[in-house]
């Protein structure tokens, strides 16, 4: 790759990664903490972290050093050539709203919290391998199962017991090469969650681990130390509740006029001319969007500012069926990608990486009603999780959604994500593209690269 080529690739980045009281807590209203439309460019809105529907308390159980937790078990085969991520299973024509707002309301509450017994965390892996099949059971049945009090998974090899002993298969990030997280360790399937200081002070909103192209089918998220400083609770909320609780209108505006994601930013001068501007986006367009293993146009100014060169996924419905259930459930990344959002919360994404939201037949940025109303239904069914050392939430990609708080000191959560382990079809067979590898590296230097506390620039 030449120096123009490498620049390039670092302009363009991708951001994305119980048991609950029978009481109201969760199913109070959210605050939107939305100024109203009436706001002028020259008063940008005020940043305020959102709220969550429910959020456990902290037990502060300790972990183990750092150099204990990331041992790998050099005797187990090295999964480093582990699958591709499986394309994406859309099922998405056709839903009636109001009667998926009715089926998507008679779902259980997610996520489900399993906690360890004194014999359960003395027995280790052996807990999982015994109640493999229940556990797959639930997980189908919650969307997601949240483990806590296991000492088994403080560690990188546990961590990987576990997971082998349910039977799951690694397969790469979505966006393996984004460069917004790395491997914790190779050999074992496992990526660093994005504790990088420069995003510490960035709120991850609600996303499936997907693009239009590719989505997994389900991931482990390990906590190995929960943020010194305090902060940093993992998010998670049901696709399907989401679905039930939006407002009806909105929701069949949103899939009859389908959504579209810019995925990153490159300013150009607005005064080169036109065919020094379609030399670059050709170029962008046929030697580095393709890195990216996403189906990307090359658009200009669909956000309104003059010379911005976006790269923009193709069209979707926010809802879809889930892959083995039928249920049909909000499967988008609105929550987390519409600008509107994001600059009204905490962010720490370079201008480069800003995302935007759009109606997909006008290709207009979702209007701040809209966006409202996403934030609404959405954050009112968030559980912030306090994860601590040795918990792992365990998660159905195509029925829940997760994101992560802003936090203060260090933090080091990792995972894993995992092919259809029970369809060759669906899982392909594609294997690790190691070609990605030299991308992967550029984008987590430039990202280390930006100061601790970097935030954006507000639109």
């Amino acid at each position: 790759m030449n120096l123009s080529l490498a620049t390039f690739v670092l302009s363009i980045t991708t951001t994305s990664a119980f048991v609950i009281p029978n009481n109201n807590a969760l199913f109070a209203t959210s605050k939107l903490n939305i100024a109203s439309s009436e706001e002028t460019a020259t008063a940008p809105p005020e940043r305020i972290a959102p709220d969550a529907g429910y959020e456990p308390e902290w037990e502060n159980r300790p972990g183990l050093p750092n150099e204990e937790f990331l041992q790998s078990d050099t005797d187990k085969p090295d999964l480093s050539g582990m699958w591709e991520c499986p394309l994406t299973r859309w099922d998405s024509d056709d839903i009636d709203i109001v009667a998926a707002q009715k089926e998507a309301a008679n779902t259980l509450q997610c996520p489900l919290e399993i906690r360890a017994s004194d014999e359960d965390a003395k027995i280790g892996s052996d807990y999982f391998k015994q109640n493999k099949e229940h556990i797959r059971e639930e997980l189908l049945k919650h969307g997601a199962v949240w483990f806590r009090g296991f000492d088994l998974m403080k560690s990188v090899k546990g961590h990987r017991e576990m997971y082998e002993s349910l039977g799951l298969d690694p397969c790469l990030d979505p966006l393996h090469s984004s460069g917004l997280r790395k491997f914790t360790s190779e050999r074992d399937a496992l990526y660093e969650e994005v504790n990088k200081p420069s995003l510490r002070g960035h709120y991850i909103g609600l996303h499936c681990e997907s693009t239009a192209k590719r989505t997994a089918a389900y991931a482990a998220f390990v906590c190995f130390q929960k943020a010194t400083e305090g902060g940093g609770r993992f998010l998670v909320a049901d696709g399907a509740a989401i679905l039930a609780e939006m407002d009806t209108e909105v929701l069949q505006r949103l899939y009859e006029r389908q959504i579209r994601i810019s995925v990153s930013n490159l300013d150009i001068p607005p005064s080169f001319p036109t065919f020094v501007k379609t030399g670059i986006k050709d170029l962008v367009a046929a030697a580095v969007a393709p890195k990216f293993d996403m189906d990307l146009e090359m658009l200009y100014e669909s956000d309104g500012k003059p010379g911005r060169l976006q790269a923009v996924e193709t069209a979707e419905r926010p809802i879809n069926r889930h892959p083995v259930t039928g249920l049909p459930v909000w499967f988008n990344n609105a929550h987390n990608h519409a600008r509107k959002l994001r600059d009204r919360r905490p962010c720490g994404v370079p201008e480069v990486g800003m995302t935007e939201v759009f109606y997909a037949d006008t290709m207009d940025t979702l209007s701040l009603e809209d966006c409202q109303e996403i934030k609404r239904a959405s954050e009112k069914h968030i559980t912030a999780l306090a994860m601590e050392p040795g918990d792992v939430l365990l998660v159905d990609n195509y029925r829940a959604l997760h994101g992560r708080d802003v936090f203060e000191g260090d933090r080091f959560h990792a995972v894993s994500w995992f092919t259809w382990d029970q369809n060759d079809s669906w899982r392909g067979d594609e294997r690790r593209i190691i070609e990605k590898n030299g991308l992967n590296q550029a984008m987590n230097s430039f990202m280390d690269f930006l100061p601790k506390d970097f935030e954006s620039k507000q639109s």
